[in-house]
């Protein structure tokens, strides 16, 4: 009999257990950075969590997943400019628009395999990325600013930033459990059949082209959900958001935290992101420490750890961050 108490599902429930206290640490210490930088992280969690239900259970990397946060984001951008501020109105056509992309994506993208299929779901992202630039109207290159967050009348205040950040944190929950869901039921061992051998499953009968489009529709709503949060925390939306840089983000994400672990994304986001923060400021303090000299311009090559860092996790910690507190298991 297996016990919970392993040290892998204490560091994991800790770090939720974190994540929930943030905005009384935040209040407690005066430090606003702290909440800002939480906030953000949540929400590039449930992006990177969505990717991890296709990528991982369904063997699809997809190289354009970003491309919903922009869809998302901006369908909240562009109808807050043309004056509906309605949460009820902008929400579900930002998921409206992020399915209906996603499906026809998946429709072109899943006849394929490999390397064309990452290249078509990058060509499709690039397409959207480049129709942002060049909406002039709102802002094309330069981004749309978002003067209003989405209204939900007096049920949820968005403006504020606790609860702000509880409806970020809740719909990470929600996400985490939704996929935990899909994963373990027949619909995903199908998905994930279908990701170890295609044609056995078509030859039993199973119509797995329906099951992997679905699911990829399922992930891209999601992210899309991500991006709808984003545009909302930063007040801002802009074409960067849906570049293909950004998608490899959420890869790195999902990988450096374990694939084919529910809570792994959630942890590379943890991980990427506060080590995007805090290595400049490390580096500088390690630099001054060792060469008595103020190391201030090193802070600029921060990459030049960070990229090492990640190249030796992916290579020893199998599973990533989850696999290796697993013991480099797979449950």
């Amino acid at each position: 009999m297996k016990t919970i108490f392993t040290v892998r599902n204490v560091l994991v429930f800790g770090l939720l257990a974190f994540l929930a206290v943030i905005p009384a640490y935040a209040d407690v210490t005066g430090n606003t950075f702290i909440m800002t930088l939480f906030t953000r992280i949540v929400i590039l969690a449930i992006a990177a969590v969505s990717l991890n239900l296709i990528m991982s259970y369904g063997g699809m990397v997809s190289f354009g997943h970003a491309a919903y946060l922009g869809i998302g984001g901006y369908a909240v951008g562009i109808l807050a400019f043309e004056g509906i501020n309605s949460g009820f109105v902008q929400w579900p056509v930002a998921m409206i628009a992020c399915g209906l992309f996603a499906l026809v994506t998946g429709a072109l993208s899943l006849r394929t395999r490999g390397v064309y299929f990452i290249m078509i779901t990058l060509a499709f992202a690039q397409m959207i990325y480049y129709v942002g630039v060049s909406l002039d109207r709102y802002g094309a290159d330069d981004g749309l600013t978002i003067y209003k967050r989405s209204n939900f009348g007096s049920l949820i205040n968005l403006s504020n930033k606790t609860t702000f950040y509880y409806v970020c944190l809740v719909t990470l929950f929600a996400t985490m459990y939704l996929v935990w869901r899909l994963v373990n039921s027949r619909f995903g061992m199908v998905i994930q059949g279908a990701r170890s051998n295609d044609r056995r499953m078509r030859a039993i009968g199973i119509p797995t082209f329906r099951y992997r489009l679905v699911c990829f529709v399922i992930a891209g709503m999601m992210c899309g959900l991500a991006g709808i949060l984003l545009a909302n925390q930063a007040d801002f939306v802009s074409p960067a958001t849906m570049h293909w840089t950004r998608s490899g983000d959420l890869i790195v994400m999902a990988v450096l935290g374990g694939m084919g672990s529910v809570i792994g994304p959630v942890v590379g986001a943890v991980a990427l992101l506060v080590l995007e923060e805090t290595l400049p400021h490390i580096i500088a303090v390690v630099g001054h420490f060792v060469t008595g000299l103020e190391m201030t311009a090193a802070r600029e090559y921060w990459q030049l750890v960070l990229g090492p860092m990640l190249l030796l996790v992916v290579l020893y910690a199998r599973g990533g961050i989850d696999g290796l507190l697993r013991g480099g298991r797979r449950d």
